[in-house]
């Protein structure tokens, strides 16, 4: 039985450019738009520093490597500006689009440290408790169905639906011999674990503000299924990326 059309599927995994001989970084504004000054943080701006664009590095770090699901995970980018962008990475040698998927260069993953590093910065000195127009469930959604890790649960499919308190819609993550989907209408597959959760506590879990056990202990977010299931919460939910970062001690901002 195959996945209902309200399914979105993506693949799984970090993905970088293979096969292709590594180049220089350039930058598509010399000679044309652009900061203008011999300075190599100018260069760098100038391929990356655009709006949009490191958001879009961040998702290709984090594995996403189609254009749909590049749109999927940045609603507020229109796919024409998105196509924009992608264009730019290519010509600057930052990405690779290699039958219909965007690859990373060595150029490119090179930008990882760099976009983590942002995100500690961040962490520590702009970050707070999320603002109700920053609680996207379906995005929220979107964003964890990639960290869904269910390789070591019986079956080659297992579906995890998650529930909001404070929003009327329903999700599945449908994990399909290893490949994760999204659906917005009961795919009528069998349910594994149910997770329920107001969005500020998804939230806060996601980008590990709440650990897994404290969520479930202190009721923030309440799992129900097989005990295989919810005795491997903290395995299972595999959080942000930058959950780590988020979780780190702050020394600077509050001292």
């Amino acid at each position: 039985m195959g996945l209902p059309r309200s399914c979105r599927r993506t693949d799984h995994g970090r993905v970088t450019a293979v096969g292709r001989t590594a180049r220089t970084a350039t930058n598509p504004r010399r000679g044309g738009l652009g900061y203008g000054q011999y300075c190599p943080i100018s260069h760098a701006l100038d391929i990356v520093g655009e709006r949009w664009t490191l958001l879009i590095v961040r998702d290709l770090i984090c594995g996403t490597t189609r254009f749909n699901d590049l749109a999927r995970g940045l609603p507020g980018l229109s796919r024409t500006l998105l196509a924009k962008r992608l264009r730019r990475l290519e010509r600057s040698g930052v990405i690779d689009h290699v039958d219909g998927e965007y690859l990373l260069t060595p150029a490119g993953r090179a930008l990882e440290p760099v976009v983590f590093g942002l995100g500690a910065w961040g962490a520590q000195w702009s970050f707070g408790e999320p603002d109700p127009r920053e609680q996207d469930p379906e995005l929220l959604v979107w964003w964890m169905h990639r960290r869904v890790d269910t390789s070591g649960m019986p079956g080659r499919r297992q579906v995890v639906k998650v529930d909001f308190t404070d929003d009327p819609r329903d999700f599945w993550i449908v994990v399909d011999r290893q490949v994760p989907s999204v659906c917005m209408s009961d795919p009528g597959f069998p349910i594994d674990l149910v997770l329920l959760g107001s969005r500020a506590d998804y939230y806060r879990l996601w980008l590990g503000r709440i650990s897994v056990r404290a969520a479930v202990r202190s009721g923030a977010i309440r799992a129900t299924g097989h005990p295989a299931w919810t005795s491997r919460l903290e395995s299972i939910l595999q959080l942000s990326p930058a959950a780590a970062l988020v979780a780190a001690p702050v020394t600077g901002r509050d001292s």
